[in-house]
């Protein structure tokens, strides 16, 4: 397909292509758009930026234009992983369905569930959804799942790193089973293949090529940071952002705690910043996008989950504050930068535990890292170890481990490796007892000679206790009438006539 025209679209979504200023469709809306408005379901692989949103959304939109929506009762339903991401989603209907009367209803957290019972009461003909929500309402009986015609899982592998994979198998349940299924991931690892295997009939597989290397638009530069402490990363982040002629910046970071604090350091230190994480409300959330779209805000810090489907076209910089676990995760990342053939710099800030990550990054990208500064020597290369891929937790060195928590308790102390490293057959053997004699002299041994330690006596062996026998039940001058089940001291002897 060279142009949308030859696609087999609606002509008022041809329409509203045109007026979008589109006219040739990427690879993956190629393949996929004339078989989702045939019906059949479509297995996607593809990557974000791909156009894969409207792959979906235009043939959506085609299908939908006859019929009528019942109250509680949606037509269609797209689940995404994240809030921004499905705002985004309901962004591409109010564009490319201009031209039609279709009514759209976002079910995210952070928004009061009145406005949602008013749109779903109304009735809706595409309901975007996040998993958790969805769920929500249908516990409280808003929304009824029975008559939804098409079904779109989309950013598939993120519902799987999230945790969502359970939520979405008890939604598929809800479904009828003659549906239409869209389902589009940019990986297929074995939890999302058996997801796919048991939800869609008969799919087509479309998948486009990802791409082997980042934008050659975007100068990408790496600095090592010897220090492993996040001290001393941020100190090298003010370094990196003070040398450079910043418009906007977006700050990666692994974890939404270290987006907290980093934030905090910066509008410390006097920078204008904000943070981005999953612990806002919608409405901060909103709010903190807004600002940053509009200039008010220089500095964004941001967890990849909580900047996943961000739709802002001219971002400066980016910078990497944490490296990120996977090399998929680093191209996208600074893709936010260098769009539309913009120039964009993206900066890496690298500690000698990251190093293997950066070998995972530059097999991926296929490019050598460029490093600002004195560069990591072979040596460092050759202790670090890469750490395994999907654990959320980073060792920064061992000081912080044993820091108070923020309750205040101290955290246990750590054992002394010998002993963990030790075979269990030889921790489970008792050490023999050796006289003051026999043993190394010890700090805490210097003691007065009239203290010395002697060997421990024997101790001679005990007899087992014999249990005690029960005491004799009552006679037949005595006996016991009625709650016999009664333990015997609460018994009362009632002589019998």
């Amino acid at each position: 397909m060279t142009s949308f025209a030859e696609l087999p679209l609606s002509p008022k979504v041809q329409a509203a292509v045109a007026a979008a200023g589109y006219t040739t469709p990427t690879p993956i809306q190629a393949q996929a758009i004339p078989v989702a408005v045939s019906g059949r379901d479509v297995l996607g692989i593809a990557q974000t930026g791909t156009g894969k949103t409207a792959a979906f959304v235009m043939p959506m939109i085609t299908r939908l234009e006859a019929g009528r929506a019942r109250a509680r009762m949606p037509r269609s339903l797209i689940l995404a992983p994240t809030r921004e991401l499905a705002a985004q989603v309901a962004h591409s209907f109010e564009k490319y369905g201009i031209n039609h009367k279709l009514s759209v209803a976002l079910l995210i957290g952070g928004v009061s569930f009145e406005d949602q019972d008013r749109k779903l009461d109304r009735g809706v003909d595409v309901l975007i959804a996040t998993p958790g929500r969805l769920l929500d309402q249908f516990q409280r009986g808003k929304v009824m799942l029975m008559g939804v015609d098409i079904l779109v899982i989309d950013e598939a592998d993120r519902m799987l790193d999230m945790g969502f994979i359970p939520d979405i198998e008890k939604i598929c349940r809800l479904l009828p089973p003659r549906r239409q299924t869209l389902f589009f991931s940019a990986t297929m690892p074995p939890e999302i293949k058996r997801l796919a295997d048991n939800f869609l009939r008969d799919p087509v597989r479309v998948e486009v090529a990802r791409p082997a290397t980042t934008v050659k638009s975007i100068t990408q530069r790496f600095r090592f940071c010897p220090e492993t402490e996040d001290w001393a990363k941020r100190e090298v982040l003010r370094e990196l952002i003070r040398s450079q002629t910043i418009k906007n910046a977006i700050i990666f970071c692994n974890r939404k705690r270290d987006v907290a604090i980093l934030h905090r350091s910066l509008v410390k230190h006097g920078f204008n910043a904000a943070a981005l994480h999953g612990d806002m409300d919608q409405q901060s959330r909103t709010d903190t996008l807004e600002r940053f779209r509009n200039g008010e805000i220089t500095l964004l810090a941001a967890s990849d989950v909580a900047a996943r489907g961000l739709d802002i076209p001219d971002v400066s910089h980016v910078f990497n504050f944490d490296v990120p676990w996977a090399g998929d995760d680093y191209v996208h990342r600074i893709g936010r930068t260098g769009r539309a053939g913009r120039e964009g710099f993206a900066a890496t800030i690298v500690t000698p535990d990251d190093l293997g990550l950066v070998k995972e990054i530059e097999r991926v990208t296929g490019e050598k890292p460029v490093w600002i500064g004195a560069e990591p020597t072979a040596e460092d290369f050759a202790r670090s170890g890469r750490r395994r891929r999907g654990s959320r937790g980073r060792d920064r060195g061992a000081e912080r481990s044993l820091r108070p928590s923020r309750g205040g308790e101290r955290l246990p102390e750590r054992r002394p490796a010998a002993a963990s490293n030790a075979p269990a057959r030889e921790r489970g053997k008792r050490a023999p007892a050796l006289s003051v004699a026999d043993r190394k002299p010890r700090i805490d041994d210097a003691v007065p000679a009239t203290r010395a330690r002697t060997e421990a006596k024997p101790v001679p062996p005990t007899e087992p206790k014999k249990r005690a026998k029960p005491p004799p039940m009552p006679g037949p001058k005595h006996a016991v009438t009625g709650f016999d089940h009664m333990p015997a001291f609460l018994r009362r002897p009632v002589r019998t006539a």
